[in-house]
């Protein structure tokens, strides 16, 4: 079976989210502009807000397990 790539979007959410949920500033974007920006900052502002709700890791990578398998 074929593995499907991961369109450029769902790669900007996920490092986003990963950046916010790990603390990062959002100043850490590596992005200057456009929707890979806006996708990243969307992304980085769930994963602050999973932290500061009590997420743990082991919920925050399931929950991004469910994103990358909802977008296919």
């Amino acid at each position: 079976m074929k593995r499907q790539k991961r369109n450029r979007s769902d790669i900007a959410i996920s490092r986003g989210y990963q950046a916010g949920f790990s603390g990062q500033s959002r100043d850490k974007c590596p992005f200057d502009t456009g929707e890979p920006r806006h996708h990243w900052l969307s992304g980085w502002r769930e994963g602050r807000e999973d932290r500061w709700n009590g997420y743990n890791v082991a919920a925050s990578v399931q929950k991004m397990s469910a994103m990358q398998h909802a977008s296919h």
